[in-house]
């Protein structure tokens, strides 16, 4: 017997993302769907109360372009994730909206150093979960204002 799936958007390796509560607009992505959460370059400064809510006020550092964005979220927990490198960290997530190419969704993402990584962001697969198929074969393929490239030269 088999299963009718519904057809889902393809992504590449690789794509530009969209924070927009955050006011971040084509963040550099990696697709990476041997992390479960997804993540951000992001240095906190403070936490705070607002409403009767906790939020986390946190800095991203775009260094290539020498900005730094001051941003604030809801604070969702803070988790220990355990990293690449089989390393456990306590890192704040939030959950604020994401959009890849035409789908947009509220998201949790930790936030993590990653200023020696490739990447400022991460996606990981419970973003991707039922919203989206990989090919890891392609970058950019929700991404309209970059050119499809085959192949996973960065």
């Amino acid at each position: 017997m088999s299963v009718k799936r519904k057809e889902l958007p393809v992504v590449g390796w690789r794509e530009l993302v969209h924070l927009p509560e955050l006011g971040l607009h084509a963040v550099p992505a990696k697709i990476d769907t041997g992390a479960r959460t997804s993540s951000l370059h992001g240095t906190v400064l403070e936490e705070f109360e607002r409403d009767g809510e906790r939020y986390v006020r946190f800095a991203v550092d775009f260094a290539q372009q020498h900005v730094r964005q001051v941003c604030e979220a809801v604070h969702v927990d803070v988790r220990g994730i355990t990293s690449s490198n089989g390393e456990t960290q306590r890192r704040y997530v939030i959950k604020t909206p994401l959009k890849i190419g035409g789908v947009e969704f509220r998201a949790e993402i930790s936030l993590a150093d990653r200023r020696d990584m490739r990447f400022p962001m991460l996606i990981g697969r419970s973003s991707l979960r039922r919203r989206f198929v990989v090919d890891s074969g392609y970058s950019w393929l929700q991404t309209p204002e970059m050119k499809v490239t085959k192949g996973h030269k960065p």
